[in-house]
């Protein structure tokens, strides 16, 4: 498909390169933006709501719970399902750069579990050490 290709009232901005031309067929693309067309009266309203809540946090709004959904926070009985027995012990990775504060939040968290990255580290390392070595 080229550049000047319309499909359902949507103009393609790029054509579609060779490589991608036997996942990207001319149907696939009508589908596309079949599902464009319908979904995108919802997409902005959606939008155009988180810009609203944006606006309130940006002028000092805090965020708070649905009150629809009060009644469901006030009721002490309710209780959630327990967890499927795969999910009782889940893990979760969260990485990033190994220094003190991280480290401690890490060990004091309960996890039962801990990884660091000590590749960032190492990075930033090497990069101290060639600008040592090169005005030493």
């Amino acid at each position: 498909m080229s550049l000047t290709t319309s499909v359902l009232g949507l103009k393609l901005l790029q054509e579609v390169e060779k490589v991608h031309q036997s996942i990207l067929t001319p149907e696939t693309i009508k589908f596309l933006a079949t599902l464009h067309c319908y979904f995108k009266p919802t997409r902005r309203s959606l939008l155009q709501l988180c810009q609203l809540q944006q606006a309130r946090l940006d002028a000092g709004g805090l965020l708070d719970f649905n009150p629809q959904t009060s009644w469901i926070r006030e009721d002490l009985t309710w209780q959630a399902a327990s967890p499927a027995p795969g999910l009782v012990n889940c893990r979760v990775e969260i990485t990033g750069p190994v220094d003190c504060k991280r480290v401690i939040n890490a060990l004091s968290s309960g996890a039962a579990t801990y990884m660091a990255d000590f590749k960032g580290l190492y990075t930033t390392l090497e990069k101290s050490f060639h600008k040592c070595s090169k005005t030493g």
